[in-house]
């Protein structure tokens, strides 16, 4: 899954407007020389709805057409970024822009079916690869090869109400850090009464299974096996997730009567204030405040608990198979000035969002290492207007955590563990035993089929 609001842009995906139709294919289709220069097609622009991420986005890409008068970027938008039902379409049609926008668990259906740029020979140019983050950089890569540049990266952590906690007895400074404690708290801060809620979990549209997945990696679990060929929920991690959803639910009663919860559901609860905790990436913290009613002096996230891992998500472009080597190294070069120069570009100006009222100093996203690093958290600091302290406890914790990316055929997975999520929430006499063992079946059948 995405995590929803990830920083302040639209994810917006390229198409060929008739205008573009005119001008130019969306996909390469050549070696992309036009009047001496390299042009270069590239997605995920914001839609023109989002009238000041467009305007940034464009002013971004003037400046660095100014710096490089020998590339040319055309750039296409839409929303989303990237759209399933169409991705593989514009793979295989060769329609797909030169630079292209994908999730990381694009990556290697993207490479399988032969549709990716090899992008090793030219890391040498590119001035932010070695700064990267190896982990987000190893998601690229296939086989020795590096096929895609990370331009984003979130971890799943736990969004918890610092007023809530404070009512309850709770230290709002240290969150819970293990599911019994998360159990503990959320018993104390239902009881508060009044349609409160301890802790919220979603089980419908697939969210179910993805926050399945998150708890059970954090259980030391995992939900394929490590070739990919076999399901691994069946296991005393993955009945530990799903006893533990059971206890709160029916025994403490501190997770609400309401079920088949999707993530606005959890968001609208928690801006009203009747929400204590539940599990989300920091990107959901400005949706809280501006979309939700919250105050982002009573928002703070920890954590994932249980102690083991986190799940991870996040985006970055490939490179079209048939973009020529100067399209190749114009397309790093923009992706060097767009995304990945500390404190500068579209993700990066932290003083231009600060003075656009857009939220600075949430902890992710955090791709770089060392002194790139160092420079570019000194830039978000010095910008900040969120209340930073109520974030240390995620960076603090985090630190001890493996990241884990989401398992291969994800959305067909989800679907399948959001009715076993599902029946615990809603049947008191579920069998967790049973449960586990059929959702087992149908993820052995779908990894058989891929």
């Amino acid at each position: 899954m995405t995590s929803t609001g990830f920083r302040r842009t639209f994810l917006a995906i390229g198409v060929c407007s008739s205008l573009a139709l005119a001008a130019t294919a969306c996909g390469s289709g050549g070696d992309g020389s036009a009047s001496g220069k390299t042009r270069i097609t590239v997605n995920c622009e914001p839609p023109k709805s989002a009238r000041t991420d467009r305007k940034f986005f464009d002013a971004d890409v003037a400046s660095f057409e100014r710096q490089n008068p020998d590339i040319d970027v055309v750039t296409h938008d839409a929303f989303p970024c990237e759209d399933p039902k169409t991705f593989d379409a514009k793979l295989a049609g060769g329609q797909m822009e030169d630079v292209f926008y994908t999730y990381f668990t694009d990556v290697r259906h993207v490479v399988g079916i032969n549709q990716a740029a090899d992008l090793t020979p030219y890391l040498k140019e590119m001035k932010s690869y070695g700064t990267l983050q190896k982990q987000l950089r190893d998601i690229y890569t296939v086989n020795g090869k590096v096929y895609g540049i990370p331009r984003t990266g979130y971890s799943m952590g736990l969004i918890y109400n610092r007023a809530l906690f404070k009512r309850a007895g709770l230290d709002p400074d240290q969150p819970p850090t293990t599911w019994d404690e998360v159990r503990a708290d959320a018993k104390k801060i239902a009881a508060l009464g009044n349609g409160t809620v301890g802790y919220a979990d979603y089980s419908a549209q697939n969210q179910g299974g993805w926050h399945f997945t998150a708890e059970l990696y954090s259980q030391g679990g995992g939900v394929v096996s490590a070739d990919g060929k076999k399901a691994t929920v069946d296991t005393p991690e993955g009945h530990a997730v799903l006893q533990n959803l059971h206890d709160m639910r029916w025994t403490d009663n501190s997770m609400g009567s309401k079920q088949l919860l999707v993530i606005n559901d959890a968001q609208q609860m928690m801006g009203a204030g009747k929400l204590g905790m539940y599990l989300a990436a920091p990107d959901n913290i400005p949706i809280l405040v501006k979309e939700k009613g919250a105050s982002y002096d009573d928002i703070a996230i920890g954590p994932m608990p249980g102690g083991r891992a986190t799940l991870i998500g996040g985006d970055g472009y490939m490179f079209n198979k048939h973009d020529s080597p100067a399209q190749i190294r114009a397309g790093l070069k923009w992706l060097d000035h767009m995304f990945l120069t500390p404190g500068k570009g579209f993700l990066g100006d932290y003083a231009r969002a600060k003075q656009n009222n857009a939220p600075v100093g949430l902890p992710e996203p955090r791709l770089f290492t060392g002194a790139a690093d160092a420079k570019d958290q000194a830039i978000k600091k010095a910008n900040a207007n969120v209340p930073v302290k109520n974030y240390q406890p995620f960076l603090d914790g985090n630190t001890a955590l493996r990241m884990k990316i989401e398992p291969p055929n994800a959305q067909q997975i989800y679907s399948v563990l959001d009715g076993t999520v599902s029946a615990v929430l809603t049947k008191k006499d579920a069998d967790i035993d049973q449960l586990l063992k059929d959702a087992s079946g149908k993820i052995d059948s779908i990894l058989a089929r891929s």
